[in-house]
């Protein structure tokens, strides 16, 4: 809601909206917020409603307790033994975007909603956590908080998006280190490799904060900017040059545009309307 607040919840995910700003909430915290069939699907399908949600100007993604998400949860190893794989059980509408299974579609929901989403990582972001995190703009990081591409621990290899991600944001070579080793990196460390944005003592706080901010923004530039940035390196120049000229043309004179000019001249918080 751009006014007041508002609270949802969809089962192993739980959604509060307040002035813009959604704060999704992965809600297993005694299991870590490990991924079940539940989770997954409760994933795609609150992704797939914020996305129609035209109130919403920023996302928070974070974990309840003390931890983002552990990964997968132990009944999802045990069904490996016999070769069943139980992602591959949940029923989501068919899918739109490149994103086709239902690990990928819960880490890469998050990529496809038309505003920013701050991940606020905490305590461990495992392995298929870790991914979900990927599906974030902005990553901001516990110091102490630790991440790490598990999957080859478990003789398996990342298949939540990880593999197509990692490279665009370390390098091929350190992506490669990372998913052959399976090395654990402190917070501190994740930014330094280019895997996290920013390191903050309290990174829920400061993504909140964070969202505020932007939710401040005119919507209609903020969307623009997130799709003409998410086009860079994957589609060739000319392309990408005639999107930035489309998206000016449609924002100069439109209302918010003008609002924000005015607000800016006046001195005072802009009144957008989305």
């Amino acid at each position: 809601m751009a006014d007041g607040s508002g609270a949802g919840t969809e089962h192993r995910v739980s959604v509060q909206i307040t002035d813009g700003v959604a704060d999704v909430r992965l809600d297993r915290a005694a299991k870590r917020n490990a991924l079940d069939p539940a989770m997954f699907e409760a994933l795609v399908t609150t992704g797939e409603r914020l996305k129609l949600d035209r109130t919403v100007r920023a996302v928070v993604l974070s974990g309840e307790g003390p931890d983002f998400c552990a990964g997968l949860d132990f009944g999802s190893f045990q069904a490996m033994r016999e070769g069943k794989r139980l992602s591959a059980g949940v029923a989501l509408p068919e899918a739109t975007g490149p994103a086709r299974a239902t690990g990928q579609r819960a880490a890469h929901v998050w990529a496809e909603l038309p505003v920013p989403v701050i991940a606020a990582v905490a305590g461990n972001a495992l392995g298929g956590g870790l991914q979900i995190a990927l599906g974030a703009d902005i990553r901001i990081v516990a110091p102490d908080a630790t991440l790490c591409v598990l999957e080859i621990q478990w003789g398996l290899v990342p298949d939540m998006t990880a593999t197509q991600l990692l490279p665009e944001l370390v390098g091929r070579d350190v992506a490669k280190e990372l998913t052959f080793t399976g090395r654990r990196l402190s917070g501190e460390q994740a930014v330094a490799l280019g895997l996290a944005t920013s390191v903050d003592p309290e990174p829920r706080k400061a993504a909140l904060e964070l969202a505020r901010q932007i939710a401040g923004r005119n919507p209609e530039a903020v969307r623009a900017a997130k799709r003409l940035l998410d086009l860079a390196g994957r589609t060739d120049l000319a392309n990408g040059f005639a999107e930035e000229q489309r998206e000016i043309t449609a924002l100069i004179g439109s209302l918010n545009q003008v609002e924000a000019v005015a607000a800016s001249f006046e001195k005072r918080a802009p009144r957008f309307t989305d």
